[in-house]
């Protein structure tokens, strides 16, 4: 269902890379200088990319239809199983997306406003950025402010962080890392270790903590997300592939939440909350821990939030930013609609 919105380039010789695997410089090159045409890389019976024509890429990377032809990949490789696995690996990834991302280049000049602790080289400022009256540490981690992104006064910092192309932190938010703000994000309060996609707001008073929040979602004042159970235990999260919750194996985890989601002022998530797309909750009491997409309401009751409505907020929404609801983006959105009908009560 994103295949219209993510079309493929094909040509006469062409890699594909497992989604699931993060590659890093080590499984580019062995790729490049390895890696035979039409032939399988492998590691632990994981099919990780294919070379080849358009055809035989399109017949499936299913090792047991290629036994004949597959390599395995001597080296460790980084491979996303669970949506959680994003926020615990994101420390790793970021460090590697600095590294490549700043090879070779001169950062803009930190102002004197502010205040940096650590190492000057691990911070990385890109043209247009404005930075004034922070404090920025990056002993924890690397810094990377991108291009015309804001760090107002008062921002408190501690690496790493990848504050993401246009992306705003608000007066006197605290982030710990890893944390990443993608492009046109907003963000105030207090987070740790989190991951917001795109054109996302968490504009005020508030924790969230060892989450991932996807494209469109705006978060609520003094809504607050718990990411450690008060017994330490680890935490059980709904799982899409299996149907049920599932035990995370981490201590920490927080709110996941789907594109074109809400909150409502002071919104309470239990640890380990899921909320699907195009969601809308409220509410002063712990709703449940797994909200399926297009649910509106809050602990008491949960009703359909019907697609025409949804339609209507998203672009709304999406034209404050000069972009579109076009007809791609509706059918992503009636397929996530449809397909997760099973989950709602009404």
């Amino acid at each position: 269902h994103l295949a219209e919105k993510h079309p493929t380039d094909w040509g006469v010789l062409n890699i594909v890379v497992n989604g699931s695997i993060v590659p890093d410089a080590a499984l580019v090159q062995f790729i490049q200088d390895h890696l035979p045409t039409d032939t399988l890389l492998v590691k632990d019976q994981i099919p990780i990319a294919w070379k080849g024509s358009r055809t035989s890429i399109e017949g499936g990377l299913e090792q047991k239809q290629l036994a004949e032809q597959w390599l395995s990949y001597p080296n460790d490789c980084l491979r996303i199983k669970h949506p959680w696995d994003l926020f615990v690996h994101n420390g790793q990834v970021l460090k590697q997306d600095f590294e490549q991302l700043t090879q070779g280049r001169t950062s803009q000049p930190l102002s004197p406003t502010n205040t940096l602790i650590g190492d000057p080289s691990q911070l990385f400022i890109e043209e247009g950025a404005w930075v004034e009256g922070a404090t920025l540490n990056t002993q924890p981690g690397p810094i990377y402010i991108g291009k015309g992104a804001t760090l107002m006064e008062g921002g408190l910092v501690r690496g790493g962080l990848a504050l993401c192309e246009g992306a705003t932190l608000k007066m006197g938010a605290k982030i710990y890392g890893p944390t990443t703000i993608g492009p046109i994000c907003k963000i105030g309060g207090e987070v740790t270790n989190s991951i917001f996609t795109a054109y996302s707001n968490k504009g005020h008073e508030g924790y969230l903590g060892n989450s991932i929040l996807g494209a469109w979602c705006n978060i609520g004042a003094d809504t607050n997300s718990s990411n450690l159970k008060n017994n330490y235990v680890t935490v059980r999260m709904w799982d899409y592939d299996a149907q049920r919750f599932l035990d995370s194996e981490q201590q920490f985890c927080g709110l996941i939440m789907g594109d074109h989601s809400k909150t409502g002022i002071n919104t309470m998530f239990n640890t380990g909350t899921v909320v699907g797309v195009g969601c809308n909750v409220y509410g002063s009491d712990f709703p449940r821990k797994f909200i399926p997409s297009f649910s509106w309401g809050n602990a008491k009751k949960m009703t359909t939030h019907q697609l025409n409505k949804a339609f209507e907020t998203a672009e709304r929404v999406m034209a404050r930013r000069g972009l579109v609801l076009d007809a791609v983006e509706r059918r992503i959105l009636e397929y996530v609609f449809e397909t997760s009908a099973i989950h709602r009560r009404s």
